[in-house]
């Protein structure tokens, strides 16, 4: 038979493993939107890269895929004025 205080310790326990579990589908989904954004952002790099500048080659390709959200972003703007992939790439 389980004391009242056994009772306790187990209802805490199972409350603390759901409360974990919440948090880690959380921390799960919010991971998951930030990689689909950042992909999102490497396929529209790519894309305007291909049209502005035709065929993009495989190390472009690699270069883009392997950049932080951040470079993303100042490749992204540079590429709406940019003459050549070397201007969008420039340091």
């Amino acid at each position: 038979m389980e004391t009242y205080a056994e009772m306790w310790l187990r209802q805490g326990r199972e409350r603390g493993r759901e409360e974990g579990r919440q948090e880690g589908r959380q921390e799960g989904r919010q991971e998951g939107r930030q990689e689909g954004r950042q992909e999102m952002a490497c396929l529209m790099l790519l894309r305007a890269l291909q049209r502005r500048f035709g065929e993009v080659s495989g190390s472009v390709e690699r270069r883009v895929r392997a950049a932080d959200a951040a470079q993303l972003e100042v490749w992204i703007d540079r590429c709406l004025d940019a003459r050549s992939l070397d201007e969008i790439f420039a340091p």
